[in-house]
Protein backbone atom coordinates (compact mmCIF):
# COMPACT_ATOMS: atom_id res chain seq x y z
CA UNK A 1 0.00 0.00 0.00
CA UNK A 2 2.86 2.39 0.77
CA UNK A 3 4.78 1.51 -2.42
CA UNK A 4 2.06 0.39 -4.86
CA UNK A 5 4.26 0.66 -7.95
CA UNK A 6 7.21 -1.32 -6.57
CA UNK A 7 7.82 -4.86 -7.80
CA UNK A 8 6.96 -7.20 -4.93
CA UNK A 9 8.48 -10.65 -4.34
CA UNK A 10 8.09 -13.02 -1.41
CA UNK A 11 10.95 -15.39 -0.61
CA UNK A 12 8.50 -17.90 0.82
CA UNK A 13 7.59 -18.53 -2.85
CA UNK A 14 9.84 -21.27 -4.21
CA UNK A 15 9.36 -20.01 -7.76
CA UNK A 16 10.79 -16.64 -6.78
CA UNK A 17 13.63 -18.26 -4.87
CA UNK A 18 14.54 -20.41 -7.88
CA UNK A 19 14.51 -17.37 -10.17
CA UNK A 20 16.72 -15.36 -7.86
CA UNK A 21 19.17 -18.21 -7.34
CA UNK A 22 19.86 -18.32 -11.08
CA UNK A 23 21.34 -14.83 -10.94
CA UNK A 24 20.50 -12.66 -7.94
CA UNK A 25 22.41 -9.64 -9.24
CA UNK A 26 20.54 -9.54 -12.55
CA UNK A 27 17.21 -9.88 -10.76
CA UNK A 28 17.87 -7.11 -8.23
CA UNK A 29 19.30 -4.78 -10.89
CA UNK A 30 16.22 -5.28 -13.07
CA UNK A 31 13.87 -3.91 -10.40
CA UNK A 32 16.22 -1.78 -8.29
CA UNK A 33 14.31 1.45 -8.96
CA UNK A 34 11.41 0.03 -6.97
CA UNK A 35 11.67 -3.40 -5.37
CA UNK A 36 10.18 -5.01 -2.25
CA UNK A 37 11.75 -8.27 -1.06
CA UNK A 38 9.60 -9.83 1.65
CA UNK A 39 10.71 -12.55 4.09
CA UNK A 40 14.32 -11.62 3.33
CA UNK A 41 15.51 -13.67 6.30
CA UNK A 42 14.91 -16.76 4.10
CA UNK A 43 17.82 -15.71 1.87
CA UNK A 44 20.30 -13.60 3.88
CA UNK A 45 22.84 -13.77 1.06
CA UNK A 46 20.64 -11.44 -0.99
CA UNK A 47 21.82 -8.59 1.27
CA UNK A 48 25.30 -8.73 -0.23
CA UNK A 49 23.77 -8.57 -3.69
CA UNK A 50 21.70 -5.54 -2.68
CA UNK A 51 24.87 -3.85 -1.41
CA UNK A 52 26.60 -4.30 -4.78
CA UNK A 53 23.57 -3.07 -6.72
CA UNK A 54 22.98 -0.05 -4.46
CA UNK A 55 26.62 0.97 -4.65
CA UNK A 56 26.38 0.93 -8.44
CA UNK A 57 22.94 2.60 -8.53
CA UNK A 58 22.78 5.49 -6.00
CA UNK A 59 19.10 6.13 -6.82
CA UNK A 60 18.01 2.56 -6.15
CA UNK A 61 14.96 2.11 -3.93
CA UNK A 62 14.74 -1.29 -2.30
CA UNK A 63 12.55 -2.30 0.65
CA UNK A 64 13.61 -5.37 2.62
CA UNK A 65 11.08 -6.79 5.06
CA UNK A 66 10.99 -9.86 7.23
CA UNK A 67 11.23 -11.31 10.69
CA UNK A 68 14.26 -10.08 12.58
CA UNK A 69 16.73 -12.53 14.02
CA UNK A 70 20.33 -12.47 15.12
CA UNK A 71 21.73 -13.77 11.86
CA UNK A 72 19.79 -11.30 9.74
CA UNK A 73 20.72 -8.36 11.99
CA UNK A 74 24.39 -9.27 11.68
CA UNK A 75 24.10 -9.54 7.90
CA UNK A 76 22.41 -6.14 7.64
CA UNK A 77 25.02 -4.43 9.81
CA UNK A 78 27.85 -6.01 7.83
CA UNK A 79 26.48 -5.59 4.30
CA UNK A 80 24.33 -2.47 4.35
CA UNK A 81 25.84 -0.22 7.01
CA UNK A 82 25.33 3.41 6.04
CA UNK A 83 23.02 2.48 3.16
CA UNK A 84 19.79 1.77 5.01
CA UNK A 85 17.05 3.24 7.15
CA UNK A 86 15.89 0.69 9.72
CA UNK A 87 12.25 0.56 10.86
CA UNK A 88 11.02 -1.64 13.71
CA UNK A 89 7.47 -2.79 13.07
CA UNK A 90 5.85 -4.30 16.16
CA UNK A 91 2.43 -6.02 16.24
CA UNK A 92 -0.65 -3.84 15.69
CA UNK A 93 -1.30 -0.91 18.00
CA UNK A 94 -4.75 -0.49 19.54
CA UNK A 95 -5.35 2.48 17.25
CA UNK A 96 -4.86 0.26 14.20
CA UNK A 97 -7.78 -2.00 15.09
CA UNK A 98 -11.06 -1.43 13.31
CA UNK A 99 -13.93 0.36 14.99
CA UNK A 100 -15.77 -2.93 15.25
CA UNK A 101 -12.77 -4.65 16.86
CA UNK A 102 -12.40 -1.82 19.36
CA UNK A 103 -15.94 -2.46 20.54
CA UNK A 104 -14.71 -5.68 22.14
CA UNK A 105 -14.05 -5.79 25.88
CA UNK A 106 -10.66 -4.81 27.26
CA UNK A 107 -10.05 -8.41 28.32
CA UNK A 108 -10.91 -9.73 24.87
CA UNK A 109 -8.42 -7.32 23.29
CA UNK A 110 -5.73 -8.30 25.81
CA UNK A 111 -6.41 -12.01 25.23
CA UNK A 112 -6.34 -11.77 21.45
CA UNK A 113 -3.14 -9.77 21.41
CA UNK A 114 -2.08 -7.81 18.36
CA UNK A 115 -0.64 -10.19 15.78
CA UNK A 116 -2.24 -9.26 12.43
CA UNK A 117 -3.33 -12.83 11.65
CA UNK A 118 -5.63 -12.84 14.68
CA UNK A 119 -7.52 -9.76 13.49
CA UNK A 120 -7.19 -10.03 9.73
CA UNK A 121 -7.97 -13.70 9.24
CA UNK A 122 -10.42 -14.26 12.08
CA UNK A 123 -8.42 -17.27 13.25
CA UNK A 124 -8.73 -18.32 16.92
CA UNK A 125 -6.04 -16.53 18.92
CA UNK A 126 -4.99 -19.70 20.75
CA UNK A 127 -4.33 -21.47 17.43
CA UNK A 128 -2.30 -18.58 16.04
CA UNK A 129 -0.07 -18.35 19.12
CA UNK A 130 0.33 -22.10 19.44
CA UNK A 131 1.56 -22.39 15.86
CA UNK A 132 3.70 -19.29 16.18
CA UNK A 133 5.36 -20.45 19.39
CA UNK A 134 6.00 -23.98 18.15
CA UNK A 135 7.46 -22.65 14.91
CA UNK A 136 9.58 -20.18 16.83
CA UNK A 137 10.99 -22.91 19.06
CA UNK A 138 11.46 -25.53 16.36
CA UNK A 139 12.78 -23.33 13.57
CA UNK A 140 13.97 -19.90 14.60
CA UNK A 141 15.65 -20.84 17.86
CA UNK A 142 17.42 -23.80 16.33
CA UNK A 143 18.62 -21.64 13.44
CA UNK A 144 19.87 -18.86 15.68
CA UNK A 145 21.54 -20.94 18.35
CA UNK A 146 22.00 -24.55 19.26
CA UNK A 147 19.85 -24.87 22.37
CA UNK A 148 20.98 -28.08 24.01
CA UNK A 149 18.40 -27.93 26.76
CA UNK A 150 15.24 -27.35 24.74
CA UNK A 151 12.85 -28.48 27.49
CA UNK A 152 14.46 -26.07 29.94
CA UNK A 153 14.34 -23.28 27.35
CA UNK A 154 10.57 -23.81 26.97
CA UNK A 155 10.21 -23.59 30.76
CA UNK A 156 12.32 -20.44 30.74
CA UNK A 157 9.98 -18.74 28.27
CA UNK A 158 6.93 -19.68 30.37
CA UNK A 159 8.56 -18.53 33.61
CA UNK A 160 9.46 -15.24 31.93
CA UNK A 161 5.83 -14.80 30.84
CA UNK A 162 4.69 -15.35 34.41
CA UNK A 163 6.89 -12.44 35.51
CA UNK A 164 5.74 -9.72 33.10
CA UNK A 165 5.91 -6.35 34.79
CA UNK A 166 8.36 -7.68 37.38
CA UNK A 167 12.08 -7.20 37.77
CA UNK A 168 14.07 -9.67 35.69
CA UNK A 169 16.13 -11.67 38.16
CA UNK A 170 18.31 -13.97 36.07
CA UNK A 171 19.88 -15.58 39.13
CA UNK A 172 16.49 -16.58 40.54
CA UNK A 173 15.41 -18.15 37.23
CA UNK A 174 18.75 -19.94 36.88
CA UNK A 175 18.32 -21.50 40.32
CA UNK A 176 14.72 -22.46 39.56
CA UNK A 177 15.68 -24.24 36.33
CA UNK A 178 19.00 -25.60 37.52
CA UNK A 179 20.83 -23.77 34.74
CA UNK A 180 23.88 -21.52 34.82
CA UNK A 181 23.50 -17.75 35.09
CA UNK A 182 25.29 -17.12 31.73
CA UNK A 183 22.86 -19.51 30.02
CA UNK A 184 19.81 -17.64 31.35
CA UNK A 185 21.32 -14.32 30.33
CA UNK A 186 22.03 -15.69 26.85
CA UNK A 187 18.47 -17.00 26.53
CA UNK A 188 17.06 -13.62 27.54
CA UNK A 189 19.22 -11.97 24.88
CA UNK A 190 17.73 -14.38 22.32
CA UNK A 191 14.15 -13.49 23.37
CA UNK A 192 14.99 -9.83 22.87
CA UNK A 193 16.77 -10.34 19.56
CA UNK A 194 13.77 -12.25 18.17
CA UNK A 195 11.22 -9.70 19.45
CA UNK A 196 9.53 -11.99 21.95
CA UNK A 197 10.29 -9.90 25.03
CA UNK A 198 12.20 -6.82 26.12
CA UNK A 199 13.65 -5.32 29.27
CA UNK A 200 12.50 -1.93 30.54
CA UNK A 201 15.34 -0.10 32.24
CA UNK A 202 14.94 1.92 35.48
CA UNK A 203 14.99 5.70 35.27
CA UNK A 204 18.01 7.51 36.69
CA UNK A 205 19.51 10.81 35.70
CA UNK A 206 22.84 9.03 36.11
CA UNK A 207 23.06 6.94 32.94
CA UNK A 208 25.60 4.61 34.53
CA UNK A 209 23.06 3.57 37.14
CA UNK A 210 20.48 2.82 34.45
CA UNK A 211 22.80 0.28 32.95
CA UNK A 212 23.60 -1.66 36.12
CA UNK A 213 20.27 -1.64 37.97
CA UNK A 214 17.71 -4.43 37.56
CA UNK A 215 15.28 -3.98 34.62
CA UNK A 216 11.69 -5.20 34.33
CA UNK A 217 10.60 -7.77 31.76
CA UNK A 218 7.75 -7.38 29.29
CA UNK A 219 6.59 -9.29 26.22
CA UNK A 220 5.87 -7.62 22.91
CA UNK A 221 2.43 -9.21 22.75
CA UNK A 222 -0.15 -10.06 25.43
CA UNK A 223 -1.79 -12.73 23.27
CA UNK A 224 1.43 -14.75 23.42
CA UNK A 225 1.65 -14.16 27.18
CA UNK A 226 -1.89 -15.51 27.63
CA UNK A 227 -1.05 -18.58 25.55
CA UNK A 228 2.11 -19.27 27.54
CA UNK A 229 0.21 -18.93 30.83
CA UNK A 230 -2.49 -21.36 29.70
CA UNK A 231 -5.24 -18.73 29.52
CA UNK A 232 -7.78 -20.07 27.01
CA UNK A 233 -10.28 -17.23 26.72
CA UNK A 234 -11.05 -13.67 27.81
CA UNK A 235 -13.27 -14.89 30.65
CA UNK A 236 -10.35 -16.76 32.23
CA UNK A 237 -8.18 -13.68 31.85
CA UNK A 238 -10.78 -11.54 33.62
CA UNK A 239 -10.26 -13.52 36.84
CA UNK A 240 -6.60 -14.45 36.39
CA UNK A 241 -4.26 -13.30 39.19
CA UNK A 242 -1.87 -11.77 36.62
CA UNK A 243 -4.53 -9.77 34.77
CA UNK A 244 -3.21 -6.46 36.16
CA UNK A 245 0.33 -7.25 35.06
CA UNK A 246 -0.84 -8.34 31.61
CA UNK A 247 -2.77 -5.07 31.26
CA UNK A 248 0.33 -3.17 32.31
CA UNK A 249 2.30 -5.13 29.69
CA UNK A 250 -0.20 -4.13 27.00
CA UNK A 251 -0.06 -0.44 27.91
CA UNK A 252 3.74 -0.34 28.09
CA UNK A 253 3.97 -1.82 24.59
CA UNK A 254 1.47 0.79 23.36
CA UNK A 255 3.93 3.50 24.42
CA UNK A 256 6.73 1.59 22.70
CA UNK A 257 4.72 1.14 19.48
CA UNK A 258 4.11 4.88 19.38
CA UNK A 259 7.84 5.52 19.40
CA UNK A 260 8.76 2.91 16.80
CA UNK A 261 5.82 3.74 14.51
CA UNK A 262 7.10 7.32 14.37
CA UNK A 263 10.62 6.14 13.56
CA UNK A 264 11.93 7.10 17.01
CA UNK A 265 14.14 5.30 19.51
CA UNK A 266 12.88 3.73 22.71
CA UNK A 267 12.72 6.38 25.46
CA UNK A 268 10.74 4.35 28.02
CA UNK A 269 11.82 3.73 31.61
CA UNK A 270 10.22 2.92 34.94
CA UNK A 271 10.92 4.58 38.28
CA UNK A 272 11.40 2.79 41.59
CA UNK A 273 13.18 4.01 44.73
CA UNK A 274 14.47 2.22 47.81
CA UNK A 275 11.10 2.64 49.51
CA UNK A 276 9.51 0.75 46.59
CA UNK A 277 7.63 3.81 45.37
CA UNK A 278 7.15 3.09 41.69
CA UNK A 279 5.95 4.81 38.53
CA UNK A 280 5.18 2.39 35.72
CA UNK A 281 6.31 4.44 32.70
CA UNK A 282 8.61 7.43 32.43
CA UNK A 283 9.12 8.94 28.99
CA UNK A 284 12.42 10.79 28.82
CA UNK A 285 12.55 13.41 26.06
CA UNK A 286 15.79 14.91 27.29
CA UNK A 287 16.65 17.71 29.69
CA UNK A 288 13.60 19.14 31.47
CA UNK A 289 11.21 16.94 29.50
CA UNK A 290 9.69 14.01 31.41
CA UNK A 291 6.25 12.43 31.26
CA UNK A 292 5.18 9.91 33.88
CA UNK A 293 2.31 7.43 33.80
CA UNK A 294 0.73 5.07 36.32
CA UNK A 295 -1.10 2.07 34.83
CA UNK A 296 -4.21 0.71 36.52
CA UNK A 297 -6.64 -1.96 35.34
CA UNK A 298 -9.63 -0.07 36.62
CA UNK A 299 -12.60 1.75 35.04
CA UNK A 300 -12.71 4.18 37.97
CA UNK A 301 -10.24 6.63 39.47
CA UNK A 302 -9.04 6.66 43.08
CA UNK A 303 -6.90 9.34 44.68
CA UNK A 304 -4.38 6.67 45.68
CA UNK A 305 -3.54 6.20 42.00
CA UNK A 306 -1.81 9.60 42.00
CA UNK A 307 0.38 9.20 45.09
CA UNK A 308 3.47 7.91 43.32
CA UNK A 309 3.00 10.33 40.45
CA UNK A 310 2.83 13.23 42.88
CA UNK A 311 5.98 12.00 44.59
CA UNK A 312 7.75 11.71 41.22
CA UNK A 313 6.71 15.23 40.33
CA UNK A 314 8.04 16.52 43.66
CA UNK A 315 11.45 15.00 42.83
CA UNK A 316 11.60 16.34 39.28
CA UNK A 317 9.55 19.53 39.59
CA UNK A 318 11.06 21.54 36.76
CA UNK A 319 11.45 18.60 34.40
CA UNK A 320 8.04 16.91 34.60
CA UNK A 321 5.68 18.04 31.86
CA UNK A 322 2.90 15.55 32.44
CA UNK A 323 1.71 12.96 34.98
CA UNK A 324 -1.32 10.83 34.20
CA UNK A 325 -3.06 7.58 35.11
CA UNK A 326 -3.74 5.18 32.25
CA UNK A 327 -6.75 2.96 32.88
CA UNK A 328 -9.89 1.54 31.25
CA UNK A 329 -12.15 4.50 32.05
CA UNK A 330 -14.16 5.84 29.13
CA UNK A 331 -14.06 9.33 30.67
CA UNK A 332 -10.79 10.96 29.64
CA UNK A 333 -9.35 13.84 31.63
CA UNK A 334 -6.12 15.19 30.18
CA UNK A 335 -5.20 17.55 33.00
CA UNK A 336 -1.40 17.53 33.16
CA UNK A 337 -1.29 16.94 36.91
CA UNK A 338 -4.30 14.84 37.95
CA UNK A 339 -5.50 13.59 34.60
CA UNK A 340 -6.37 10.11 33.45
CA UNK A 341 -6.77 8.59 30.02
CA UNK A 342 -8.07 5.37 28.50
CA UNK A 343 -5.25 3.22 27.13
CA UNK A 344 -6.93 3.27 23.70
CA UNK A 345 -6.19 7.01 23.44
CA UNK A 346 -2.45 6.91 24.19
CA UNK A 347 -1.47 7.43 20.55
CA UNK A 348 -3.73 10.47 20.17
CA UNK A 349 -2.54 12.01 23.44
CA UNK A 350 1.18 11.67 22.66
CA UNK A 351 0.84 12.73 19.04
CA UNK A 352 -1.06 15.90 19.90
CA UNK A 353 1.40 16.83 22.65
CA UNK A 354 4.45 16.20 20.51
CA UNK A 355 3.02 18.26 17.65
CA UNK A 356 2.21 21.03 20.14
Amino acid sequence: MVFPHYHYVNLEDETVVNEMELNRKVFVEKYCNGLIIDEVQRMPEVLSTVQVVVDANPNANIVLTGSSNLQLSQKVSQSLAGRTAMLTLLPLAVGELSENDCSLSDFEIMFRGFYPAVWGNGAPASDIYRHYYNTYIQRDIQQIMNVRHLAEFRKFVIISASRVGCEFNARSIADELGMSLPTIQEWMNVLEATYISFRLQPFYRNIGKRLVKTPKIYFYDTGLVCYLLGINNAHQLETHPLRGQIFENMVVTEFLKHRYNHGLDNNLFFYRDRSQREVDVVLDYGLQSLKAFEIKLSPTIHTDFYKNLQYFRSLFKQETLLTQVVNTSTDNNTDSVTGHINYRNIEDLLTKQEKG
